[in-house]
């Protein structure tokens, strides 16, 4: 991990497309402006690993489907 330090207004690019400039400092926060292109997923890592959990839960609810299934008949019309 790449460690900076970095003062109000000053920025940082990565790979000549994305920059990101720090906006504010309060007493426990920073605010990150960043512009990067519009094929570039930006997402807090809270809110991946929320969807990493619900998508592994939905895949277990599926994998646990086909005991239920073969319990049930097929009705002929």
């Amino acid at each position: 991990m790449l460690i900076l330090t970095r003062k109000l207004n000053d920025e940082i690019n990565i790979d000549g497309e994305i920059t990101i400039k720090i906006i504010s400092i309060s007493d426990n926060q920073v605010k990150l402006g960043i512009e990067a292109p519009r094929d570039v997923q930006i997402v807090r890592k809270e809110v991946l690993d929320r969807v990493k959990e619900n998508t592994k839960d939905a895949l277990n609810k599926i994998k646990d489907k086909p005991s239920e299934i073969k319990g049930l008949k097929i009705k002929k019309i």
